[in-house]
């Protein structure tokens, strides 16, 4: 292979392959999308080379995106090795295409299927949820990258984003009370918020919430922001030269457009109130920074009250060691599974916020039109790969086969408001790349497992016959998908007392004792038939009964607890999400 004029041998890829059968079938060749684009392996859009370095890219020192985030690059197995299948293309990725990635990587190497939980944020929106595959969400990191607004009474507004531009003086800011007054007349009658959560998509495909909307209309109305869409800056004499304050309307708003819109119309910087995307990093065109709601109030007093009102928006500074840390990411997906509602989903979370990785040169459009070999972005893409390298080194060590807590030691929140999370927001925790590869118990899924689902969801014989290459009838009667031997535990349909099975296996040095400790769901009393689980040599497997004692209903809605298993060195826990219907 040829890497930047010199030939070398790539021992890093081991394999690579493109398959674009799909795609090229619903819209034509690939060279008639009018945009950048290799009929290679060769990565033209950076998604996929960020997600494979985070894998297992080597050590690189003093890696930074134009000085933000600096220091020491490395994947989290950086002695891995990559085979890579490009399966998407121009943000589409086809199901003809992706399954014959699958089988090609099946048959090349053996796979585990680590995949994205999704960045729709609401609850029933997480995706790859079939028993078997790994489901992540998406956390933050104890880092925060902060581009302020220095305003002209002296009054400091934090901002965030990936900003390495700066204005080099104060300059005017507009308010939407006199460039937007033509657009008012337009708008009379319309209702642009609800009061219910609404989603706002970027083109990066992360969803953001709008929560508490009935307070960010007063604040937009009274402020009377401009929308920075296109067919709103035709008051080129009013906006050049000045600070753009902006602000999200609508589900389909683009944050990089809405600046590029303010660039062309002469602005020289943009403040853009975002309140639920004020901690996730993106890439402007000209100096431009995030701001929420208390901020956004700052401003607009300012504004209405001080005459020729000014401001200067400063380059990012990265802040370490923040806390609370991590906090669920506003966007990550949350469960309960749609589609098999006893399996929990996600399975776990990992850091997904704001994520420096390598990137393509060639792939310009999400860092607003400068080329960058490292770059900085966020998704549940992004914290899938982190526990891929974790999966990666365990399969290293154990060849035949995490936490819930933040930096301040409590039950991780999420974010943007701090609220209350529950296992459909981050599974079992998140990972813990170190205890991940001494777990002490596992629980052991294997090919009848699958099957069971499989039956479970209505396959047939020939259908089982296709996947697996033999003749496979389904048990009669068939075990109900709560007592698949997964590390969660749900039900989500309970009518009266159950009990669940499970069974662990052992990896430790010597004989060890584990006790059951169970924090009961709100409304239900939960027993297990073994107190302790005595083992004498690793390998052993031992099982145990969980019984399940309703005495009251919670308005139909799924309660949470957890049974941990402990010998004083290891704590295995299993969340537990519970519907009861009846008692």
């Amino acid at each position: 292979m040829k890497f930047n004029g010199h030939d070398e041998i790539c021992r890093k890829i081991i394999g690579a392959g493109f398959y674009s059968g799909g795609f090229e079938a619903a819209n034509g060749s690939l060279e008639s999308i009018n945009s950048i684009s290799f009929r290679s392996a060769r990565d033209s859009d950076g998604h996929g080379t960020h997600t494979a370095s985070t894998i297992a890219g080597a050590v690189v020192e003093n890696v930074s995106l134009f000085g933000m985030a600096r220091g020491t690059a490395r994947g989290g197995a950086p002695s891995a090795r990559l085979a890579i299948y490009k399966a998407c293309w121009f943000n589409l990725c086809y199901d003809a295409d992706i399954l014959s990635a699958l089988d090609d990587a099946i048959n090349d190497k053996g796979i585990l299927v680590s995949a994205s939980a999704g960045n729709s944020i609401f609850p029933g929106t997480a995706t790859n949820v079939a028993p078997g595959i790994l489901t992540v969400a998406a956390s933050s990191v104890d880092r925060k990258s902060y581009s302020n607004i220095y305003l002209g009474n002296s009054k400091i507004l934090k901002g965030s984003s990936l900003n390495p531009l700066e204005t080099k003086t104060f300059y005017g800011l507009i308010a939407g009370s006199t460039a937007a007054a033509q657009l008012q007349q337009q708008m009379q009658g319309i209702s642009y918020f609800n009061g219910r959560n609404t989603s706002l998509l970027d083109t990066n495909g992360v969803f953001i919430s709008l929560y508490n909307l009935y307070a960010a209309m007063i604040i937009l109305q009274a402020f009377q922001v401009l929308f920075c869409k296109n067919n709103t800056l035709d008051h080129h004499t009013l906006i050049k030269g000045k600070i753009v304050v902006c602000t999200i309307e609508a589900s389909t708003d683009n944050r990089r457009e809405k600046c590029i819109f303010v660039r062309e119309s002469g602005g020289v910087g943009m403040i853009l109130i975002d309140p639920n995307a004020k901690d996730i990093g993106f890439q402007f065109v000209i100096p431009a920074t995030l701001i929420g709601q208390e901020e956004a109030q700052e401003l607009q007093a300012y504004t209405t009250t001080g005459k020729n009102p000014i401001a200067r928006i400063y380059p990012t500074q990265t802040i370490l060691k923040t806390k609370p840390a991590p906090e669920m990411a506003a966007f990550s997906s949350m469960g309960p599974n749609i589609i098999t509602a006893d399996i929990i989903r996600p399975d776990i979370t990992a850091p997904g916020v704001n994520i420096l990785a390598e990137w393509s040169p060639v792939a310009i459009e999400a860092t607003a039109e400068r080329s960058v070999d490292y770059n900085i972005i966020s998704g549940t893409s992004m914290s899938c790969p982190h526990v891929s390298a974790v999966a990666a080194i365990i399969k290293s060590h154990h060849p035949s086969w995490t936490t819930v807590l933040n930096n301040n030691q409590q039950q991780i929140r999420r974010d943007p408001n701090g609220s209350q999370t529950t296992p459909f927001d981050n599974g079992s925790g998140h990972i813990n790349q170190v205890a991940a590869m001494n777990p002490g118990l596992i629980y052991d899924f294997d090919s009848h497992d699958i099957i069971n689902f499989l039956c479970s969801t209505g396959a047939t014989p020939g259908q089982l016959e296709n996947l697996t290459g033999e003749i496979i009838h389904c048990q009669n009667p068939l075990p109900p998908s709560y007592n698949f031997n997964y590390p969660s535990i749900g039900v989500s349909n309970m009518n009266g007392s159950l009990s669940i099975h499970r069974t662990v296996t052992y990896y430790g040095e010597g004989p060890t004792v584990y006790v059951g400790h169970v924090n009961n769901p709100t409304g239900v009393n939960v027993s297990v038939s073994s107190a302790e689980l005595k083992f004498t040599k690793t390998g052993e497997k031992m099982s145990f009964r969980v019984d399940f004692m309703p005495f009251k209903k919670i308005g139909g809605s799924f309660v949470f607890g957890d049974l941990t298993w402990s010998n004083g060195i290891h704590r295995v826990r299993s969340p537990i999400g519970l519907n009861v219907l009846s008692l």
